[in-house]
């Protein structure tokens, strides 16, 4: 699936190496402030080749605006958003036509569709992301009109919790030709209470799905998450007060429904699977190979993974608070500003 939301919608496309990557947004209501200045932000937070931490990929990322805004306003139309590839190296690629990268989507896509872009992974490369950005930037322009604001951090890479080694765990990791994960943690704060469905369609589920889908992200928690297997009942429980609950462990969510507190997402982050040391693989054959990769990969994809977890909770919190609104436009419940939603 290439479409995610259902009130915003989001269709995505393009490969690492092909000419552009792009989004069609549908769903946006109209008369929301927006261009390319509020999107430009987020792309350069994700830009590759921004220090010598990041790969070395030269891409600049100018996004171009193709419909969907007159006179700097969302018309309520499809919003169309491309990105070009300008420093794409291909022929860096050429080993993997027929060898396939441990633990990346290489062979799982040859075994699923018979065929794949090898140039850079195509569409299983993180510059996919790019496209999920540009509708994140969006995203987040229809929660700041209500209030609502996504935010996120590095809580640790390769297991150091300490800000001040970060940077030297990945230098570390860059200077042995490996590569290194860590932990992100995302909040949203400003959310009003009522986001989200009971069952199939809670909000921590969509969330959870939404962060998943993003690659190298192997594992999600809201609130707490595991840390509430060890406590009791009376421990883990947010009691509530006069003035609201008085801890937040739920991360902001009980029963599939925000409930008004910041909701807190953590995401860990396997480490880059393209690296240069020497591994055991398969030919497209089926034999035994070795494969040493080449080509321009980040030793830790943590820093820039930051900004497209932001925006991927926007786009869920976005798609929740338009849902909302819907929900109650037509049960009669809708304020006015809803209504001119979707007038």
């Amino acid at each position: 699936m290439n479409t995610f939301g259902n009130f915003f919608r989001c269709t995505t496309f393009g490969e690492s190496h092909g000419k552009a990557l792009g989004v069609v947004i549908d769903g946006c209501p109209p008369g929301i402030a927006f261009s390319a200045d509020d999107v430009q932000p987020y792309l350069d937070r994700r830009r590759p080749g921004t220090s010598d931490l990041t790969t070395p990929r030269r891409e600049t990322d100018r996004v171009d605006i193709l419909s969907g805004v007159f006179e700097g306003r969302t018309t309520g139309t499809p919003i169309a958003m491309i990105v070009g590839n300008i420093d794409a190296r291909s022929g860096d690629y050429a080993e993997l036509r027929d060898r396939f990268r441990p633990g990346h989507a290489d062979l799982v896509y040859e075994q699923k569709y018979g065929i794949r872009d090898f140039r850079g992974g195509g569409r299983s490369s993180g510059r996919e992301t790019v496209a999920r950005v540009m509708a994140g930037a969006l995203a987040a322009r229809i929660l700041a009109a209500d209030g609502m604001a996504v935010s996120s951090r590095i809580l640790s890479i390769h297991g150091n919790t300490d800000p001040g080694r970060f940077e030297d765990e990945i230098r570390a990791a860059k200077e042995a030709d490996n590569s290194v994960g860590g932990v992100v943690e995302i909040t949203a704060t400003g959310c009003p209470p009522g986001l989200g469905d009971p069952v199939f369609g809670k909000l921590d589920a969509a969330l959870a799905s939404a962060m998943m889908s993003i690659g190298s992200v192997k594992a999600v928690e809201i609130g707490d998450g595991f840390a509430v297997t060890d406590r009791f009942g009376s421990e883990n429980n947010d009691e509530i007060g006069p003035d609201g609950y008085l801890t937040n462990h739920a991360g902001g969510i009980l029963g599939g429904i925000s409930t008004g507190e910041a909701i807190v997402i953590r995401i860990a982050v396997k480490p880059t699977p393209s690296i240069c040391l020497q591994q055991r693989t398969l030919d497209s054959a089926g034999r035994p190979a070795v494969l040493s990769v080449d080509g321009r990969h980040d030793p830790c994809i943590v820093p820039r993974i930051l900004v497209v977890a932001e925006c991927m909770a926007a786009i869920v919190l976005a798609d929740a608070s338009l849902a909302q609104s819907v929900n109650r436009w037509f049960a009669g419940k809708g304020t006015n500003a809803e209504k001119e939603k979707f007038r």
